[in-house]
Parts: C-alpha cells; sequence; structure tokens
C-alpha cells in the first residue's frame, strides 16, 4: 500500500527579521538589511512560511524588548538579525540577544566567523551569537547575522567553488533541523541555494517534495 505523504503546509514557519541600525532608522541612509534578508528567505524557502519586520535603533532595551516581543507574543519559530555586533560601543544586539536567552548555540557564531574569515580577517571583530529562547508553550532560534547584504548571504548559503560544489558550509543548513528539535514546523529548502541536513531517521516525506 502506498503512503500518503504527510502534508505540512498548515503550520508555515514564522521568520522574525530585525534590522539594528541607528542612521536606518533615523533616516540617514536606507536599510539594506530587511530587503536582503526577504529576498534570501524568498529565494530559499520552499515550504510555507510568513515574516514579521522590524526596524529599530542600536538600543540594548529596545533590542531586547523586539527579540521578546517576537518570540513571546508572535511566536516566531526563528528570528534573525542584522547589524549590531561590532566591537563599538553601540554595537550591542550580541548583549541584548544573550539577555533574552534561554540556552547559547555557540556552534552558529564560530560557523559565521569562519566564512568571513574567508574574506577579510577582521571577521574576527564580530561578536555574533545564536540563543534559544524559550517559553513554557513555544520555542525559538535567534540569529545575530552581519549587517552588509553580501555577507548575509555568504553567511546563510555559505561558499562555494567554481563548479559549484560547497568548500564552507554556510549556517542555514543546520538551521531547519534545529528548529525540528525545538517543535517548530518542518522546513524544506531550494538545494540549489542551501541543501537542508537533517539525520536520515528525521527526513519526512512530504507534499512538497513528492
Amino acid at each position: 500500500m502506498t503512503q500518503t505523504p504527510i502534508d505540512l503546509r498548515s503550520a508555515p514557519c514564522r521568520i522574525g527579521i530585525v534590522s539594528i541600525s541607528d542612521r536606518a532608522t533615523s533616516g540617514t541612509y536606507e536599510d539594506l538589511g530587511l530587503p536582503a534578508l526577504k529576498d534570501w528567505l524568498t529565494g530559499c524557502l520552499q515550504s510555507p512560511f510568513e515574516i514579521v519586520t522590524r526596524l529599530i535603533p542600536d538600543e540594548r532595551t529596545q533590542i531586547e524588548q523586539t527579540l521578546m516581543s517576537l518570540v513571546d507574543q508572535h511566536h516566531c519559530h526563528l528570528v534573525l538579525t542584522t547589524g549590531g555586533t561590532g566591537p563599538s560601543r553601540r554595537d550591542v544586539t550580541p548583549e541584548a540577544t544573550l539577555a533574552v536567552a534561554t540556552r547559547e548555540m555557540p556552534g552558529f557564531g564560530e560557523q559565521m566567523r569562519q566564512i568571513s574569515l574567508k574574506f577579510v580577517p577582521t571577521a574576527i571583530l564580530s561578536r555574533q551569537v545564536a540563543v534559544i529562547r524559550e517559553t513554557p508553550d513555544h520555542a525559538a532560534l535567534i540569529l545575530n547575522l552581519p549587517g552588509q547584504p553580501k555577507s548575509i548571504k555568504e553567511t546563510l548559503e555559505g561558499l562555494r567553488d567554481t563548479t559549484g560544489v560547497s568548500v564552507v558550509p554556510g549556517i542555514f543548513a543546520a538551521i531547519p533541523y534545529c528548529i525540528d528539535l525545538i517543535g517548530g514546523p518542518y522546513i524544506e529548502t531550494n538545494p540549489i541555494i542551501c541543501q537542508a541536513f537533517r539525520p536520515k531517521s528525521a527526513i519526512k516525506t512530504t507534499s512538497i517534495s513528492s
């Protein structure tokens, strides 16, 4: 008897994207982080998703409140921030992220710096972190990304050689399985952009991929 594929499209992944910049918030220049993240997610994700956007200044209290709201009230499964992760006094995104965390996920920050080091030695100045925030009935992964659109893409996708073979994995390859483990919806990706990795036992047959 043929097994009926599981239709998981009724549970879209809700993704919060937050651009943190004093100058973009004040209108000094146009924010590029939110459009870059929207475009990348639209091209990569093949399962249903919803996006909640925020543009806020480099103010620690406001960053903390925004992250808590996206997880606790809007029930985002994934929150991606861009900006505010350097060593300057106004760069407080990592501190705000850690302040709302239940658990840290240090591997993401380590890999982001490894990717950036392929291009610039100043990648070691980045303080990007990743954490889990849990409430009694919900959990979300929160990640700090770089501020530049090119760096955002490289960090999420990873690096490929001239033949298209992956040489440095991007961090998004691990995100769908992480969302599985914390009780979120099943996320499928476009393998041409980013192949999501799961153990064989965690791979599901869905009507999207059938």
